[in-house]
C-alpha cells in the first residue's frame, strides 16, 4: 500500500523495496521520503497539483513557475526599454534631418566670406515682407494684407555673431544708407534685397561685416515659428498700440504674443504707448523699432534653442514651410551646433552706431557714426 501524506495524499515514487514492509523494530510503520529527492504527492482524485520538497513538505508548483515567468518578462521589458532608447533618439535624428533637407535653399555660396584667420561664425538673418500665406481670418492681420507690395524687401536684418563662448546679435536698421552693390546707387540697406539676397549680403559685407551663412524667413513662417513654442512673453510699459501694423496691447507688463501678434510688435514702425491717459509716439523710429526686434528674436532663439519636447523639435523644420530658406553651405550639423550654442545663453545684444539724417532728396535715413569701427571689429573676430 501506498504511503500517505497527513493530509490523506498518496506519496507516490517510491522504489518498490521501499513500498515493502521494513523488518525488524521498524516493521510497519510507513516510510519517509528520501531526503533530497523530490516526490510527486497526488490528491485523493490522482491530481499532480503538489511535489514533495527535501524536507517532505509540499511544495506548490504554480508559485515556482509563476516566479520563473516574472524573471522572463522583466528581462524582455528590460530589453525592450533599452531597444527604444536606441531607437526613439535615432529615428528623432533621421525624422528631424528628413524635415530640414525639405527646407529651400539659396545659392549665395559664391557670396559668402571666406573663412581666413577668423574664429568666429557669422550668421546673416532676413525677414522679408512676404504677404504670401496670411489669412484674412488672422487676428490683426488686415495692416498686412491693405496696400500693394511691389518687390521684395527685408524687414528684418540681424547678424548672429558666435565666437567660442561669445554670442551676439546685432541689428542692422533698414534705413541704413548704403550703397548698392549692383546699381551703384545709394539707398536704403533694405532696398538692396529687390536685387537677391546675393547682393544684401554684399552690401553686409561692404559695412566690414563677414557673412559665413545666410538664413531668410518670411511673414508666416516666422509667425508659425512663434506658435511652435506657443508663444513669447514680453514685458511692456505701457500699453502700446500700432494701427499701422495691427499692434494692439491693451495692457501693460507681461504680455503673452502669439505668432500675428509678435509679427506685428517687430514690425511696428509707428509704435504708441499710452502713457498718463494720452497715446504717445516713440520718436525713436527706426532705432527704437531695431531695438525691439532685437530683444524678441533673442528670446525667440533662446525659446527655440531650449525646446526639450523631442516631438516639437522633429516638427520643428516641416511646420515653417517654404517660407524658411537656408543657404546650401548650411547643413543640419550645422543647425544643430547653432541650437546647442543658444540652448543655455542668450545672445547679447549689440546696436551699430548710427545717425539719422535727411537727404537732399528729402529721405529720412541713418548712416554709420565712426564708432561703428569697434563694434563692425568685433563681429568680424
Amino acid at each position: 500500500m501506498a504511503d500517505r501524506d497527513p493530509s490523506g495524499r498518496r506519496i507516490l515514487g517510491r522504489s518498490s523495496n521501499e513500498e515493502q514492509e521494513q523488518r525488524g523494530p521498524t516493521a510497519g510503520i510507513a516510510a519517509r521520503p528520501i531526503i533530497g529527492r523530490s516526490s510527486r504527492l497526488l490528491d485523493e482524485r490522482g491530481n499532480s497539483e503538489l511535489r514533495a520538497g527535501p524536507n517532505g513538505h509540499p511544495l506548490s508548483p504554480p508559485a515556482a513557475v509563476s516566479g520563473r515567468k516574472f524573471r522572463r518578462r522583466l528581462r524582455t521589458v528590460i530589453a525592450l526599454c533599452l531597444a527604444l532608447a536606441l531607437l526613439l533618439p535615432a529615428s528623432a535624428f533621421m525624422f528631424g534631418w528628413w524635415q530640414f533637407s525639405r527646407l529651400p535653399t539659396v545659392n549665395v555660396a559664391s557670396v559668402l566670406s571666406p573663412r581666413g584667420s577668423r574664429h568666429g561664425t557669422n550668421y546673416l538673418i532676413v525677414g522679408t515682407d512676404s504677404r504670401a500665406g496670411i489669412s484674412s481670418n488672422d487676428p490683426n492681420a488686415g495692416a498686412f494684407l491693405s496696400g500693394e507690395v511691389s518687390g521684395a524687401r527685408t524687414d528684418t536684418i540681424m547678424v548672429l555673431h558666435i565666437d567660442g563662448g561669445t554670442t551676439q546679435l546685432a541689428s542692422v536698421p533698414r534705413d541704413l544708407w548704403v550703397t548698392d552693390p549692383v546699381t551703384g546707387q545709394k539707398g536704403r540697406i533694405n532696398a538692396t534685397f529687390a536685387n537677391g539676397p546675393s547682393n544684401l549680403i554684399k552690401a553686409v559685407e561692404e559695412l566690414g561685416i563677414p557673412v559665413d551663412h545666410y538664413l531668410e524667413i518670411n511673414f508666416v513662417s516666422f509667425g508659425k515659428l512663434v506658435d511652435s513654442v506657443d508663444g513669447i512673453t514680453i514685458d511692456i510699459p505701457f500699453p502700446a498700440k500700432d494701427d499701422h501694423s495691427g499692434l494692439s496691447l491693451p495692457k501693460a507688463g507681461r504680455t503673452h504674443l502669439n505668432g500675428v501678434q509678435a509679427l506685428a510688435y517687430v514690425r511696428s514702425r509707428y509704435y504708441e504707448e499710452l502713457v498718463d491717459g494720452k497715446w504717445r509716439v516713440d520718436g525713436t523710429a527706426d532705432i527704437g523699432r531695431t531695438e525691439r526686434q532685437r530683444a524678441f528674436l533673442t528670446a525667440l532663439m533662446h525659446k527655440v534653442a531650449g525646446e526639450r519636447n523631442p516631438l516639437h523639435l522633429m516638427q520643428l523644420p516641416g511646420s515653417l514651410g517654404s517660407g524658411m530658406k537656408r543657404d546650401t553651405t548650411f547643413g543640419y550639423f550645422d543647425a544643430l551646433r547653432l541650437g546647442w550654442t543658444l540652448k543655455d545663453e542668450s545672445p547679447e545684444p549689440v546696436a551699430l552706431p548710427v545717425t539719422p539724417r535727411r537727404t537732399s532728396g528729402g529721405a529720412d535715413v541713418l548712416e554709420l557714426q565712426a564708432s561703428s569701427t569697434a563694434v563692425i571689429a568685433a563681429l568680424s573676430s
